[in-house]
């Protein structure tokens, strides 16, 4: 199957057909009229704007966010903003129990109908004179409504976002770091279709300029303003790298699956096959053939964002990783999973969760300055082996380890929480009440519990992604 044949099959699965846009262009408006309806009664002299991709007409068949943005003039103060506009989203959509979500500043999130709207306060300011970081956003609405009147590259758009997701490279929340669907509709302006946006992106490599608008003529004044795999200049503000959030990790994905796609056109890259989770028997025998061992430190949800709670989640994954190296284990792979309320669990592998009760310690050589020092606090001693000796010239000692133990010497160490070995401040309470450690096969008491846990464990044990399966 050729790539035009491959796109016409997808188009059919991800362009809303009529009564979708009728529904959902039907909630915007009654939405957009019940908020500013609420900020009529609170005699607020505000502007009510529907934004994002239902706005820009780029959203995907079965899968739509509503954004209404609610402006407020530049003379509110921040604490009124949030207070007065938490106050008008939430009485707008009160019957459909809203949540309060953080960014910059809080906004409120519900599910309406079937779709997930999200209510944020921001500023009615002039473009370039920012007060909060949404105010930017109803500029990105206006201004791809505008090339999109040029150039109807709506399709197009939808077709990378789906390749996006297909992959699993979409998504700027930290969780992810992957591409926000602000930044796909760019480089579909930027490079002219679906195709050849990936036919430029196949070639990308980390230090990759995007520069829409053409603000900066040299690569020079880019690099000292801004420092990440991938550079997107935002054509309603040159001084913001749009893509900031997207990790080398993610960036070097989408390069990979637009080269392979280009090579072999699949639709698998847009709709990967189901991930089918493994029998209690499959789960032990596929940890018995790695020949390794996988830690699962589990403990209880915290009261957070996402976007702070993962974070959190990589802030003490890393300190972690160092923890274990530090005592000879030698890490493998990493990766965290998180329900984002009851339940996180970070997975380190490692080669061995024991090792050698003592290892060879290199000292200096035989008749230095330091050498009777080093005699001195190895000969005698409770930790010494074996030696000291002298070997090609260098003193060497045999010395018992601190830890042999991965699992016991985790649990010494985070018996407090963790907080001195780096565990994130917001989590420490948690796993210093919570925190439990598996090993290998003994996760199975949680995957068959938890559907998306086993989906996502299932995968990380196969160790490549989704779209690599049929290939």
């Amino acid at each position: 199957m050729n790539a035009t044949e491959v796109f016409k099959q997808v188009l059919q699965k991800i362009i809303p057909g009529p009564e979708e846009k009728e529904k959902v262009l039907s909630l915007a408006q009654k939405l957009k009229k019940r908020v500013t309806n609420e900020a009529a009664t609170l005699e607020l002299d505000v502007k009510v704007e529907i934004g994002g991709s239902v706005a820009k007409d780029t959203w995907l068949s079965g899968d739509v966010d509503l954004d209404i943005f609610v402006l407020f003039p530049k003379d509110f103060g921040r604490e009124k903003l949030e207070k007065k506009g938490l106050e008008i989203a939430i009485n707008a959509v009160k019957e459909w129990k809203p949540t309060k979500r953080f960014a910059e500043h809080p906004y409120i999130e519900a599910k309406v109908e079937g779709v997930r709207v999200n209510v944020v306060p921001c500023y009615k300011v002039e473009r370039g004179k920012w007060l909060s970081a949404a105010d930017r956003s109803p500029f990105h609405t206006e201004y791809i409504k505008q090339r999109l009147e040029q150039d109807d590259l709506r399709d197009e758009i939808r077709l990378l976002k789906r390749f996006m997701k297909g992959i699993r490279t979409y998504g700027a929340e930290i969780k992810v770091g992957g591409f926000s669907g602000y930044l796909c509709e760019i480089l579909v302006l930027a490079y002219g279709s679906f195709f050849d946006t990936l036919i430029t992106t196949a070639d990308w490599q980390p230090g990759q300029v995007v520069d829409l608008q053409g603000f900066y003529s040299q690569l020079r004044e880019i690099e000292i303003l801004f420092d990440s795999p991938l550079i997107a200049i935002d054509p309603i503000d040159q001084y913001r790298n749009m893509a900031a959030s997207v990790s080398e990790e993610k960036m070097s994905e989408f390069a990979f699956a637009s080269k392979m796609f280009l090579k072999d056109p699949k639709q698998t890259f847009f709709f990967p096959p189901k991930i089918k989770t493994y029998s209690d028997s499959e789960l032990e025998n596929v940890f018995q053939k790695r020949g390794t061992d996988t830690l699962f430190l589990s403990f209880d949800g915290v009261d957070t964002v996402p976007d702070i709670l993962w974070g959190q989640l990589y802030k003490s994954m890393r300190s972690i990783q160092r923890l274990l190296k530090q005592y000879d284990f030698q890490v493998v792979k990493t990766s965290a999973w998180s329900d984002n309320k009851n339940l996180n669990i970070l997975i380190i592998e490692v080669e061995g969760s024991n090792i050698s009760n003592s290892k060879r310690h290199l000292g200096p050589q035989a008749n230095s300055k330091e050498a009777e020092k080093f005699l001195k606090k190895h000969l005698n001693t409770k930790e010494t082996v074996s030696g000291p000796w002298i070997e090609e010239g260098q003193w060497i000692v045999t010395v018992k380890r601190q830890h042999s133990n991965a699992v016991s010497m985790l649990r010494e160490k985070l018996h407090e929480g963790g907080r001195n070995v780096g565990v994130g401040s917001k989590l420490v309470e948690s796993v210093k009440k919570s925190l439990k450690i598996y090993l290998n096969n003994e996760i199975s008491e949680i995957y068959f519990e938890c559907k998306d846990f086993a989906t996502f464990l299932t995968i990380y044990l196969i160790g490549k992604p989704p779209w690599l399966l049929e290939l």
